[in-house]
């Protein structure tokens, strides 16, 4: 008898034990103390996403399970709108798609107060009702008219500051998908981007017909290194298999669409070098892309998972040892290199990239 009631009190301490221990296997890093995640930014106050500003930049994330979201107010393209009501000189958009009415009203008024808007669009989206609003006010717009796309999405205020990111200007993109948008305050950023506009807007040069002339391509804005690609200029996918090659730590990736095998081929390689990797990839995506990269991550033993959200998981995002963001408009497919018109910024920054960090855990924590 006593022999059972001592099988049973080791029996209760084991389950005890076993209860206050973390035996989840995601190998993502717990949230860190709220001093380390807002040192050096503030929260922006925003009724259906995230906003922090630091410095030089302030970046913003989608929330599509905000109460907000289904009343198409409170995200983050009020800054955006905000922003272009406060130019005064010129703002340049490359868009794939727009039907924001807050983008469209605060481009709208811009053209109205003597402001020189310019607008380039992906051509299959130019009929659109709020692209011919904007073109019958007279706002000039011109499509890349080719089979690739203009996938990019930025705009360039007064030459002194850029909006880029991986969010259409759709309501959509602002209220449905998980996306993200970067305000960059500084005139050689700006040089970058305004140069990348006039070769499509001025030269007509979309795609593979292209020059490679960023003026210039390492900006570095107080203190922070920040690289600067365009696609199919710069030969974006060499560049990102050299950064991935060279992780130390950790890789977490959010990928809208994932089907380039050289950048799969490098995170598995280093996966097999003990460096822990983690994704998350759009469940539609990953159902319909030929070639996706997700049964091979899976088959590697690596922890890639679907999302979660009812939208789309829209980011192309890239976290390298918890201090390198790779961002942009640039899918990691083999079209975005090779066929469309796209743009990729790699930071240098901790406290930025554990904004990123956060934004991964949120979406990590709904994957399925």
């Amino acid at each position: 008898m006593k022999r059972n009631q001592s099988s049973v009190i080791l029996l209760i301490l084991s389950i005890l034990i076993t209860a206050c221990v973390d035996l989840s296997p995601t190998s993502v890093p717990a949230t860190p103390p709220p001093s380390a995640m807002s040192d050096g930014f503030t929260p922006i106050e925003l009724g259906a996403g995230y906003g922090f500003k630091g410095g030089w930049i302030e970046i913003y994330f989608t929330n599509p399970a905000s109460p907000l979201a289904p009343q198409r107010t409170g995200g983050i393209d009020g800054p955006l709108a905000e922003a272009i009501d406060s130019a005064r000189l010129t703002v340049d958009v490359a868009i794939y798609s727009l039907s924001l009415n807050s983008i469209r009203d605060a481009l709208l008024r811009a053209h109205d107060r003597g402001v020189r808007v310019r607008i380039v669009m992906e051509s299959d989206n130019l009929d659109r009702s709020d692209p011919q609003r904007l073109k019958d006010a007279g706002i000039p717009f011109l499509g890349d008219r080719r089979e690739g796309l203009m996938h990019n999405k930025f705009v360039v205020i007064d030459g002194s500051e850029v909006w880029v990111g991986g969010m259409n200007y759709t309501d959509s993109g602002a209220y449905e998908d998980n996306n993200v948008m970067l305000r960059i305050r500084s005139v050689k950023m700006a040089e970058n981007y305004t140069r990348e506009f006039e070769e499509m807007f001025v030269d007509d040069r979309f795609g593979d017909n292209i020059l490679a002339e960023t003026p210039n391509p390492r900006v570095t804005i107080d203190g922070t290194p920040v690289d600067t690609y365009f696609s199919p200029d710069d030969g974006v996918q060499f560049i990102l298999v050299d950064i991935l090659s060279e992780a130390q730590e950790s890789i977490y990736f959010m990928a809208f669409s994932f089907t380039a095998d050289p950048l799969g081929d490098a995170i598995r390689a280093r996966a097999r070098e003990g460096v822990t990797v983690a994704g998350v990839m759009d469940e539609e995506q990953v159902q319909s892309n030929q070639g996706t990269e997700f049964d091979p991550f899976r088959q590697a033993g690596l922890e890639v998972y679907k999302d979660g959200n009812a939208g789309q998981m829209h980011h192309k995002i890239i976290i390298v040892d918890e201090g390198i963001v790779i961002v942009g408009s640039y899918n990691f497919t083999n079209s975005a290199e090779s066929r469309n018109d796209e743009n990729l910024l790699v930071i240098y920054h901790d406290g930025i990239a554990s904004l990123f960090m956060d934004e991964f855990r949120r979406i990590f924590g709904e994957s399925e």
